[in-house]
Protein backbone atom coordinates (compact mmCIF):
# COMPACT_ATOMS: atom_id res chain seq x y z
CA UNK A 1 0.00 0.00 0.00
CA UNK A 2 1.26 3.46 -0.84
CA UNK A 3 2.17 5.50 2.19
CA UNK A 4 0.84 9.00 2.88
CA UNK A 5 4.00 10.74 1.71
CA UNK A 6 3.96 9.02 -1.67
CA UNK A 7 0.30 9.81 -2.21
CA UNK A 8 0.92 13.43 -1.27
CA UNK A 9 3.84 13.75 -3.67
CA UNK A 10 1.80 12.48 -6.59
CA UNK A 11 -1.18 14.63 -5.65
CA UNK A 12 0.88 17.81 -5.42
CA UNK A 13 2.70 17.15 -8.69
CA UNK A 14 -0.57 16.56 -10.53
CA UNK A 15 -2.61 19.21 -8.74
CA UNK A 16 -5.60 20.37 -10.68
CA UNK A 17 -5.93 17.15 -12.72
CA UNK A 18 -8.76 15.07 -11.31
CA UNK A 19 -8.77 11.44 -12.41
CA UNK A 20 -5.38 11.67 -14.06
CA UNK A 21 -4.94 7.92 -14.08
CA UNK A 22 -7.84 7.48 -16.51
CA UNK A 23 -7.18 7.20 -20.22
CA UNK A 24 -9.39 10.19 -20.99
CA UNK A 25 -7.81 12.41 -18.36
CA UNK A 26 -7.31 16.03 -19.37
CA UNK A 27 -5.27 18.87 -17.91
CA UNK A 28 -4.56 22.54 -18.26
CA UNK A 29 -2.58 23.76 -21.26
CA UNK A 30 1.05 24.82 -20.81
CA UNK A 31 1.58 28.39 -19.71
CA UNK A 32 2.09 31.27 -22.10
CA UNK A 33 5.64 31.59 -20.79
CA UNK A 34 6.38 28.00 -21.80
CA UNK A 35 4.88 28.51 -25.24
CA UNK A 36 6.88 31.70 -25.71
CA UNK A 37 10.10 29.79 -25.12
CA UNK A 38 9.80 28.08 -28.50
CA UNK A 39 10.68 31.01 -30.80
CA UNK A 40 13.43 32.18 -28.47
CA UNK A 41 15.01 28.73 -28.54
CA UNK A 42 15.14 28.56 -32.34
CA UNK A 43 18.35 30.52 -32.43
CA UNK A 44 20.07 27.93 -30.22
CA UNK A 45 23.33 28.40 -28.35
CA UNK A 46 25.98 27.18 -30.77
CA UNK A 47 29.37 27.48 -29.12
CA UNK A 48 32.60 26.15 -30.58
CA UNK A 49 34.73 27.17 -27.60
CA UNK A 50 34.59 25.96 -24.02
CA UNK A 51 31.81 27.31 -21.82
CA UNK A 52 32.06 28.66 -18.30
CA UNK A 53 32.90 26.11 -15.63
CA UNK A 54 29.75 26.58 -13.56
CA UNK A 55 29.05 23.34 -11.76
CA UNK A 56 32.41 21.79 -12.61
CA UNK A 57 35.38 20.70 -10.58
CA UNK A 58 39.08 21.22 -11.35
CA UNK A 59 39.56 17.55 -12.18
CA UNK A 60 37.43 17.75 -15.31
CA UNK A 61 34.38 15.89 -14.03
CA UNK A 62 30.97 17.36 -13.33
CA UNK A 63 31.06 18.59 -9.74
CA UNK A 64 28.69 17.36 -7.06
CA UNK A 65 28.74 13.83 -8.41
CA UNK A 66 27.82 11.15 -8.51
CA UNK A 67 24.65 12.28 -10.25
CA UNK A 68 21.22 10.75 -10.52
CA UNK A 69 20.21 10.20 -14.14
CA UNK A 70 16.66 10.28 -15.51
CA UNK A 71 16.37 9.06 -19.10
CA UNK A 72 13.20 10.14 -20.91
CA UNK A 73 12.69 8.39 -24.23
CA UNK A 74 9.80 9.24 -26.52
CA UNK A 75 8.78 6.64 -29.04
CA UNK A 76 8.89 7.73 -32.71
CA UNK A 77 9.95 11.31 -31.92
CA UNK A 78 11.37 12.96 -35.06
CA UNK A 79 14.37 15.28 -35.05
CA UNK A 80 12.39 18.14 -36.61
CA UNK A 81 11.03 19.46 -33.33
CA UNK A 82 10.42 23.19 -32.55
CA UNK A 83 13.95 23.69 -31.20
CA UNK A 84 15.27 22.43 -34.55
CA UNK A 85 13.12 24.73 -36.68
CA UNK A 86 9.72 23.04 -36.89
CA UNK A 87 7.16 25.85 -37.12
CA UNK A 88 4.34 24.39 -35.00
CA UNK A 89 4.76 24.79 -31.21
CA UNK A 90 4.10 21.12 -30.50
CA UNK A 91 6.47 20.66 -27.55
CA UNK A 92 6.68 23.81 -25.38
CA UNK A 93 7.93 22.08 -22.22
CA UNK A 94 10.64 20.09 -23.97
CA UNK A 95 11.58 23.18 -25.96
CA UNK A 96 12.05 25.11 -22.72
CA UNK A 97 14.14 22.27 -21.27
CA UNK A 98 16.20 22.11 -24.46
CA UNK A 99 17.00 25.81 -24.11
CA UNK A 100 18.71 24.96 -20.80
CA UNK A 101 20.51 21.85 -22.05
CA UNK A 102 23.55 20.60 -23.90
CA UNK A 103 22.15 19.32 -27.15
CA UNK A 104 23.43 17.28 -30.08
CA UNK A 105 22.00 18.61 -33.33
CA UNK A 106 23.04 15.41 -35.09
CA UNK A 107 21.99 12.72 -32.66
CA UNK A 108 21.38 9.19 -33.96
CA UNK A 109 19.45 6.22 -32.64
CA UNK A 110 21.16 2.85 -32.79
CA UNK A 111 18.52 1.48 -35.15
CA UNK A 112 15.17 2.33 -36.75
CA UNK A 113 12.67 0.59 -34.49
CA UNK A 114 12.22 -0.10 -30.81
CA UNK A 115 13.33 -3.70 -30.42
CA UNK A 116 16.66 -3.01 -32.13
CA UNK A 117 17.31 0.54 -30.89
CA UNK A 118 16.54 0.39 -27.16
CA UNK A 119 19.28 -2.20 -26.46
CA UNK A 120 21.87 0.28 -27.70
CA UNK A 121 20.94 2.56 -24.81
CA UNK A 122 20.82 -0.19 -22.17
CA UNK A 123 23.91 -2.16 -23.14
CA UNK A 124 26.14 0.33 -24.97
CA UNK A 125 26.42 -2.18 -27.82
CA UNK A 126 24.84 -2.67 -31.22
CA UNK A 127 21.98 -5.12 -31.67
CA UNK A 128 24.04 -7.28 -34.06
CA UNK A 129 26.47 -7.89 -31.16
CA UNK A 130 23.90 -9.02 -28.61
CA UNK A 131 22.65 -12.48 -27.69
CA UNK A 132 19.08 -12.42 -29.01
CA UNK A 133 16.32 -14.14 -30.88
CA UNK A 134 15.78 -13.49 -34.60
CA UNK A 135 12.22 -12.17 -34.41
CA UNK A 136 10.92 -8.65 -35.04
CA UNK A 137 9.94 -8.41 -31.37
CA UNK A 138 13.43 -9.48 -30.38
CA UNK A 139 14.15 -10.95 -26.97
CA UNK A 140 17.63 -10.31 -25.53
CA UNK A 141 19.12 -13.28 -23.73
CA UNK A 142 22.24 -12.21 -21.82
CA UNK A 143 21.72 -10.50 -18.49
CA UNK A 144 25.43 -9.69 -18.31
CA UNK A 145 25.27 -7.49 -21.43
CA UNK A 146 22.94 -4.97 -19.73
CA UNK A 147 24.67 -2.20 -17.78
CA UNK A 148 22.00 -2.16 -15.06
CA UNK A 149 23.08 -5.68 -14.10
CA UNK A 150 26.48 -4.22 -13.19
CA UNK A 151 24.97 -1.12 -11.56
CA UNK A 152 22.80 -3.36 -9.38
CA UNK A 153 25.90 -5.25 -8.26
CA UNK A 154 27.38 -1.90 -7.14
CA UNK A 155 24.27 -0.96 -5.20
CA UNK A 156 23.16 1.67 -7.72
CA UNK A 157 19.46 1.06 -8.35
CA UNK A 158 17.87 1.15 -11.82
CA UNK A 159 14.12 1.80 -11.97
CA UNK A 160 11.78 2.12 -14.94
CA UNK A 161 8.22 2.70 -16.11
CA UNK A 162 6.73 1.85 -19.51
CA UNK A 163 3.56 1.96 -21.58
CA UNK A 164 3.74 -0.96 -24.03
CA UNK A 165 3.50 -4.67 -23.30
CA UNK A 166 6.60 -5.46 -25.35
CA UNK A 167 8.33 -3.96 -22.30
CA UNK A 168 6.51 -6.41 -20.03
CA UNK A 169 8.73 -8.71 -17.96
CA UNK A 170 9.95 -11.68 -19.97
CA UNK A 171 9.05 -10.18 -23.36
CA UNK A 172 12.14 -8.21 -24.37
CA UNK A 173 14.78 -8.77 -21.69
CA UNK A 174 15.15 -5.00 -21.32
CA UNK A 175 14.35 -5.32 -17.61
CA UNK A 176 17.68 -7.07 -16.86
CA UNK A 177 19.27 -5.49 -13.79
CA UNK A 178 16.37 -3.18 -12.90
CA UNK A 179 15.32 -3.04 -9.26
CA UNK A 180 11.84 -1.76 -10.13
CA UNK A 181 10.06 -2.30 -13.47
CA UNK A 182 6.49 -1.07 -13.88
CA UNK A 183 3.97 -1.09 -16.73
CA UNK A 184 0.98 1.24 -16.88
CA UNK A 185 -2.26 -0.63 -16.18
CA UNK A 186 -4.97 -1.46 -18.67
CA UNK A 187 -2.92 -2.33 -21.78
CA UNK A 188 -2.38 -5.57 -23.69
CA UNK A 189 0.10 -6.61 -26.38
CA UNK A 190 -1.14 -5.38 -29.77
CA UNK A 191 1.18 -6.71 -32.47
CA UNK A 192 -0.05 -4.30 -35.13
CA UNK A 193 0.05 -0.87 -33.50
CA UNK A 194 -0.23 1.08 -30.25
CA UNK A 195 -3.93 1.91 -29.75
CA UNK A 196 -3.64 3.32 -26.23
CA UNK A 197 -3.30 6.79 -24.71
CA UNK A 198 -0.80 6.40 -21.88
CA UNK A 199 1.22 9.55 -21.15
CA UNK A 200 -1.37 10.56 -18.55
CA UNK A 201 -0.84 7.21 -16.84
CA UNK A 202 2.92 7.01 -17.19
CA UNK A 203 3.68 10.35 -15.51
CA UNK A 204 1.92 9.42 -12.21
CA UNK A 205 3.66 6.04 -12.34
CA UNK A 206 7.01 7.79 -12.91
CA UNK A 207 6.43 10.15 -9.98
CA UNK A 208 5.58 7.18 -7.78
CA UNK A 209 8.71 5.33 -8.91
CA UNK A 210 11.01 8.32 -8.38
CA UNK A 211 9.55 8.98 -4.94
CA UNK A 212 10.31 5.41 -3.93
CA UNK A 213 13.86 5.27 -5.27
CA UNK A 214 14.86 8.71 -3.96
CA UNK A 215 14.01 7.84 -0.33
CA UNK A 216 17.58 6.62 0.11
CA UNK A 217 19.63 9.66 -0.88
CA UNK A 218 22.93 8.04 0.09
CA UNK A 219 23.49 6.69 -3.45
CA UNK A 220 22.62 7.80 -6.96
CA UNK A 221 19.90 6.19 -9.07
CA UNK A 222 19.13 5.64 -12.74
CA UNK A 223 15.50 6.01 -13.82
CA UNK A 224 14.11 5.39 -17.32
CA UNK A 225 10.63 6.21 -18.60
CA UNK A 226 9.53 5.48 -22.17
CA UNK A 227 6.56 7.52 -23.48
CA UNK A 228 4.59 5.82 -26.26
CA UNK A 229 1.88 8.18 -27.51
CA UNK A 230 3.57 9.54 -30.68
CA UNK A 231 3.71 5.95 -31.94
CA UNK A 232 1.03 5.02 -34.45
CA UNK A 233 -1.95 4.98 -34.11
CA UNK A 234 -2.11 8.77 -33.88
CA UNK A 235 -4.96 10.30 -31.88
CA UNK A 236 -6.42 13.78 -31.49
CA UNK A 237 -6.49 15.38 -28.04
CA UNK A 238 -8.60 18.09 -26.46
CA UNK A 239 -5.49 19.83 -25.17
CA UNK A 240 -4.00 20.16 -28.64
CA UNK A 241 -7.10 21.27 -30.56
CA UNK A 242 -5.48 24.67 -31.20
CA UNK A 243 -2.86 22.95 -33.38
CA UNK A 244 -5.38 21.53 -35.84
CA UNK A 245 -5.54 22.94 -39.36
CA UNK A 246 -8.89 23.97 -40.79
CA UNK A 247 -8.73 21.15 -43.32
CA UNK A 248 -9.06 17.46 -42.47
CA UNK A 249 -6.08 16.42 -40.36
CA UNK A 250 -3.29 14.46 -42.02
CA UNK A 251 -1.27 11.80 -40.23
CA UNK A 252 1.44 14.36 -39.40
CA UNK A 253 -1.13 16.71 -37.86
CA UNK A 254 -2.42 13.95 -35.58
CA UNK A 255 1.13 12.96 -34.75
CA UNK A 256 1.82 16.56 -33.74
CA UNK A 257 -1.14 16.38 -31.36
CA UNK A 258 0.30 13.23 -29.83
CA UNK A 259 3.64 14.96 -29.32
CA UNK A 260 1.91 17.92 -27.67
CA UNK A 261 -0.03 15.61 -25.33
CA UNK A 262 3.14 13.72 -24.41
CA UNK A 263 5.00 16.99 -23.86
CA UNK A 264 2.21 18.18 -21.54
CA UNK A 265 2.58 15.13 -19.30
CA UNK A 266 6.36 15.14 -19.42
CA UNK A 267 6.07 18.74 -18.26
CA UNK A 268 4.23 17.55 -15.14
CA UNK A 269 7.00 15.07 -14.49
CA UNK A 270 9.61 17.81 -14.91
CA UNK A 271 7.67 19.99 -12.46
CA UNK A 272 7.78 17.19 -9.91
CA UNK A 273 11.51 16.63 -10.38
CA UNK A 274 12.26 20.34 -10.06
CA UNK A 275 10.34 20.46 -6.77
CA UNK A 276 12.53 17.77 -5.17
CA UNK A 277 15.64 18.40 -3.07
CA UNK A 278 17.57 15.92 -5.23
CA UNK A 279 16.85 17.85 -8.46
CA UNK A 280 20.08 19.83 -8.17
CA UNK A 281 22.08 16.61 -8.52
CA UNK A 282 19.98 15.02 -11.26
CA UNK A 283 20.79 14.93 -14.98
CA UNK A 284 17.81 14.63 -17.34
CA UNK A 285 18.43 13.03 -20.74
CA UNK A 286 15.86 13.33 -23.53
CA UNK A 287 15.94 11.32 -26.73
CA UNK A 288 13.93 8.96 -28.95
CA UNK A 289 14.32 5.30 -29.79
CA UNK A 290 13.84 6.19 -33.47
CA UNK A 291 12.09 8.70 -35.72
CA UNK A 292 8.99 8.44 -37.91
CA UNK A 293 8.33 8.67 -41.65
CA UNK A 294 5.44 10.51 -43.29
CA UNK A 295 5.94 9.60 -46.92
CA UNK A 296 9.67 10.33 -47.20
CA UNK A 297 11.32 7.70 -49.39
CA UNK A 298 7.85 6.29 -50.01
CA UNK A 299 7.41 4.91 -46.49
CA UNK A 300 5.35 5.63 -43.40
CA UNK A 301 5.93 4.89 -39.73
CA UNK A 302 9.34 3.23 -39.11
CA UNK A 303 11.59 0.12 -39.25
CA UNK A 304 13.02 -1.66 -42.33
CA UNK A 305 15.35 1.19 -43.45
CA UNK A 306 17.89 3.61 -41.95
CA UNK A 307 16.92 6.88 -43.66
CA UNK A 308 17.46 10.12 -41.73
CA UNK A 309 13.78 10.53 -40.85
CA UNK A 310 14.02 7.18 -39.05
CA UNK A 311 17.35 7.45 -37.22
CA UNK A 312 18.11 11.17 -36.75
CA UNK A 313 16.58 11.90 -33.34
CA UNK A 314 16.53 14.53 -30.57
CA UNK A 315 19.37 14.03 -28.10
CA UNK A 316 20.00 16.44 -25.23
CA UNK A 317 21.14 16.58 -21.59
CA UNK A 318 20.00 18.98 -18.90
CA UNK A 319 22.73 19.23 -16.26
CA UNK A 320 22.09 21.65 -13.38
CA UNK A 321 24.75 24.36 -13.32
CA UNK A 322 26.11 23.65 -16.80
CA UNK A 323 25.63 26.24 -19.50
CA UNK A 324 23.56 25.25 -22.55
CA UNK A 325 25.01 24.84 -25.99
CA UNK A 326 24.31 22.98 -29.23
CA UNK A 327 27.01 20.61 -30.49
CA UNK A 328 27.13 19.87 -34.21
CA UNK A 329 29.34 16.78 -34.04
CA UNK A 330 27.40 13.58 -34.75
CA UNK A 331 26.82 11.32 -31.78
CA UNK A 332 24.95 8.03 -31.39
CA UNK A 333 23.21 6.15 -28.63
CA UNK A 334 26.22 3.87 -28.27
CA UNK A 335 27.69 6.79 -26.29
CA UNK A 336 24.73 6.95 -23.91
CA UNK A 337 25.54 3.96 -21.68
CA UNK A 338 29.15 5.02 -20.94
CA UNK A 339 27.90 8.57 -20.26
CA UNK A 340 25.31 7.35 -17.77
CA UNK A 341 27.85 5.08 -16.08
CA UNK A 342 30.27 7.97 -15.60
CA UNK A 343 27.57 10.32 -14.29
CA UNK A 344 26.45 7.70 -11.78
CA UNK A 345 30.03 7.15 -10.64
CA UNK A 346 29.96 3.44 -11.52
CA UNK A 347 33.27 1.65 -11.00
CA UNK A 348 32.79 -1.95 -12.13
CA UNK A 349 31.01 -1.87 -15.49
CA UNK A 350 32.79 -3.61 -18.37
CA UNK A 351 34.46 -1.56 -21.13
CA UNK A 352 32.14 -0.45 -23.90
CA UNK A 353 32.75 0.60 -27.53
CA UNK A 354 31.10 4.00 -27.11
CA UNK A 355 32.63 7.15 -25.63
CA UNK A 356 31.31 8.96 -22.57
CA UNK A 357 29.99 12.43 -23.39
CA UNK A 358 30.65 13.85 -19.91
CA UNK A 359 33.69 15.88 -21.02
CA UNK A 360 31.55 17.47 -23.75
CA UNK A 361 28.71 18.14 -21.32
CA UNK A 362 31.08 20.19 -19.22
CA UNK A 363 32.13 22.31 -22.20
CA UNK A 364 35.06 20.36 -23.58
CA UNK A 365 35.87 19.94 -27.24
CA UNK A 366 33.57 17.73 -29.31
CA UNK A 367 35.84 16.06 -31.87
CA UNK A 368 34.40 14.47 -34.98
CA UNK A 369 33.61 10.77 -34.58
CA UNK A 370 31.89 8.34 -36.88
CA UNK A 371 28.44 7.01 -35.95
CA UNK A 372 27.15 3.54 -36.79
CA UNK A 373 23.47 2.70 -37.30
CA UNK A 374 22.77 -1.02 -37.12
CA UNK A 375 19.64 -2.91 -38.21
CA UNK A 376 20.29 -6.66 -38.14
CA UNK A 377 18.19 -9.11 -40.11
CA UNK A 378 15.05 -10.57 -38.55
CA UNK A 379 11.80 -12.06 -39.85
CA UNK A 380 10.62 -8.66 -41.16
CA UNK A 381 13.83 -6.78 -41.87
CA UNK A 382 16.64 -7.29 -44.31
CA UNK A 383 19.92 -6.15 -42.81
CA UNK A 384 20.75 -2.46 -43.09
CA UNK A 385 23.79 -0.67 -41.71
CA UNK A 386 24.95 2.92 -42.08
CA UNK A 387 28.03 4.95 -41.26
CA UNK A 388 27.84 8.71 -40.71
CA UNK A 389 31.25 10.35 -41.22
CA UNK A 390 30.98 14.10 -40.65
CA UNK A 391 27.95 14.96 -42.75
CA UNK A 392 28.52 12.16 -45.26
CA UNK A 393 26.48 8.99 -44.91
CA UNK A 394 26.90 5.60 -46.53
CA UNK A 395 24.17 2.95 -46.33
CA UNK A 396 24.85 -0.77 -46.86
CA UNK A 397 21.89 -2.81 -48.09
CA UNK A 398 21.56 -6.49 -47.27
CA UNK A 399 24.86 -8.11 -46.38
CA UNK A 400 26.80 -5.26 -48.00
CA UNK A 401 25.57 -6.22 -51.49
CA UNK A 402 24.79 -2.60 -52.44
CA UNK A 403 25.75 0.84 -51.15
CA UNK A 404 24.22 4.31 -51.33
CA UNK A 405 26.03 7.57 -50.53
CA UNK A 406 24.63 10.92 -49.41
CA UNK A 407 25.89 14.40 -48.57
CA UNK A 408 23.68 15.27 -45.60
CA UNK A 409 24.81 18.89 -45.55
CA UNK A 410 23.71 19.60 -49.11
CA UNK A 411 21.02 16.92 -49.29
CA UNK A 412 19.50 16.29 -45.84
CA UNK A 413 16.54 14.44 -47.39
CA UNK A 414 18.85 11.88 -49.02
CA UNK A 415 17.38 12.48 -52.46
CA UNK A 416 20.59 12.15 -54.55
CA UNK A 417 22.66 8.98 -54.35
CA UNK A 418 26.32 9.89 -55.00
CA UNK A 419 27.72 6.36 -55.06
CA UNK A 420 28.39 6.51 -58.83
CA UNK A 421 28.75 10.27 -59.16
CA UNK A 422 31.64 10.59 -56.69
CA UNK A 423 33.70 7.40 -57.02
CA UNK A 424 36.65 8.61 -54.92
CA UNK A 425 34.43 9.63 -52.03
CA UNK A 426 32.47 6.39 -52.42
CA UNK A 427 35.68 4.34 -52.18
CA UNK A 428 36.80 6.25 -49.09
CA UNK A 429 33.43 5.80 -47.38
CA UNK A 430 33.24 2.10 -48.23
CA UNK A 431 36.66 1.62 -46.65
CA UNK A 432 35.61 3.49 -43.49
CA UNK A 433 32.42 1.48 -43.34
CA UNK A 434 34.22 -1.85 -43.67
CA UNK A 435 36.69 -0.93 -40.93
CA UNK A 436 33.84 0.12 -38.63
CA UNK A 437 31.93 -3.10 -39.34
CA UNK A 438 34.98 -5.16 -38.43
CA UNK A 439 34.81 -3.65 -34.94
CA UNK A 440 31.30 -5.02 -34.45
CA UNK A 441 31.30 -8.55 -33.10
CA UNK A 442 28.37 -9.95 -35.09
CA UNK A 443 26.38 -12.62 -33.27
CA UNK A 444 23.91 -14.86 -35.09
CA UNK A 445 20.43 -14.83 -33.52
CA UNK A 446 19.71 -17.89 -31.42
CA UNK A 447 17.46 -20.27 -33.29
CA UNK A 448 18.00 -18.44 -36.58
CA UNK A 449 15.46 -16.23 -38.33
CA UNK A 450 11.93 -17.52 -37.77
CA UNK A 451 9.36 -17.81 -40.52
CA UNK A 452 7.21 -14.71 -40.89
CA UNK A 453 4.01 -14.53 -38.87
CA UNK A 454 1.84 -11.81 -40.38
CA UNK A 455 -0.27 -11.68 -37.25
CA UNK A 456 2.68 -10.45 -35.24
CA UNK A 457 4.09 -7.66 -37.36
CA UNK A 458 4.33 -4.25 -35.74
CA UNK A 459 6.08 -0.99 -36.34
Amino acid sequence: MRDVCLAAAVTVALAGCDGCSKEDARSEAPSAADAAAAPAEKEGVRAASAIADAGLDSGGALAGGPWNVILLTIDSLRADMPWAGYAKPIAPRLTALHARSVSYANGYSTSSFTSKSIPGMLTGRYPSELARTGSFFTKYLSREQFVCTHLDAEGIPCVAGHAHMYFGPGQSGFENGFKSWKIVPGITFDYQTDPYVTSNKLTPLAIETLTEVARDDSRPFFAWFHYMDPHDEYKAHEESAHLRPDARSRARDLYDEEVFFTDLWIGKLLDFVESQPWAKKTVIVVTADHGEAFGEHGITRHAHEVWEELVHVPFFFHVPGVAPRVIDASRGHADLAPTILELLGAQKAPPLPGTSLVAELRGGAAPARDVIVDLPEDDYNERRRALIHGRTKIIAFGNDVRFALYDLEADPREAEDLILKKPELAAEMRALYKEASKRLEDVAPRGGIPKKDNAKKDK
